[in-house]
Order: C-alpha cells, then structure tokens, then sequence
C-alpha cells in the first residue's frame, strides 16, 4: 500500500520538479539581466568620469563659453543616463529578488516530495520486511522438529 502511494505521487513530484527547473532558468535569466545592466551602469559612470578629466585638463589651459555650454548640456545627459541605468539596475534587481524567491520555493515543494516518497518508500519495505519475516516464522513453526538426546 505505502509504495502504492509513492507511485502515485510520482507525476506530482515530475511536475515540481519541472516547475523548478523552469523558476531555475528564469532565475539565471535575470542574474544575466543584472550582470548586464551593472556592466553598463559601470561603463556610463567610466565614460562621465573620463569626460570630467576633460574638464580639468581642458579647463586649466582655458575654455571657451559655448565649449562649457556643451560640456555641462552633455554631463547632464550623462548623470540622466546614469540615473536611468541606476533604476534600471534596481528593476532587474527586484526582478531576480523575486525570481530567486519563487524558487526557494519550488525547490523545497521538491525536497519536500521526494522526502515523502522516500518515507513511503521505506514503509513499504519495512511492511515487506515484516510480512516476510511472519511468513518465515509460521514456515519455522510448521517445519517438525528434530531433537537430539
């Protein structure tokens, strides 16, 4: 009877095991996205404090006032670019916090399946073992006995 139930928990236990492998993937996929975005944040902000050398190396030989213009118009964009790509970063950040979480959970429903299975599995063969063990015992008791005096 008890292996009875592990078998039929059997395909149960297929379908978490799926739906853990798929959390697992999507769970990869977006520690790629944060590895991408932080890759780029990490170049915007490169790219910004290279072009603020600029300023200090340009603006100790002296600059002209459109040249400034365009140098602050364009460090605005970047710090806007940074801005963007620091909350684009925690987006795919909160999005892998969650990706992670739904699999925590699929994979202890797995864990949890296949300790159950095995318990089954285990009452199972300790019932056989028992069974066994009576019959062994009822063919001993019927087996004649020879005494030697």
């Amino acid at each position: 009877m008890a292996m009875s139930r592990a078998a039929r928990l059997a395909p149960v236990v297929e379908m978490a095991e799926s739906t853990e492998r798929k959390a697992a993937q999507r769970l990869g996929h977006f520690q790629g996205q944060v590895s991408l975005a932080e890759a780029k944040l990490a170049e915007l902000e490169r790219f910004r404090n290279d072009y603020q050398q600029q300023w200090i190396s340009n603006g100790s030989r002296g600059v002209s006032g459109q040249w400034l213009l365009n140098y602050q118009r364009f460090l605005n964009q970047l710090e806007t670019a940074v801005g963007q790509q620091k909350q684009s970063l925690a987006w795919h950040q909160n999005n892998l916090n969650n990706a992670r979480a739904t699999w925590q959970q699929a994979y202890a429903r797995v864990e949890g399946l296949r300790k159950l299975v095995q318990r089954y599995i285990l009452e199972a063969r300790q019932l056989e073992d028992k069974r066994e063990q009576r019959l062994l015992d009822e063919l001993s008791q019927r087996l004649p006995r020879h005494e030697n005096f």
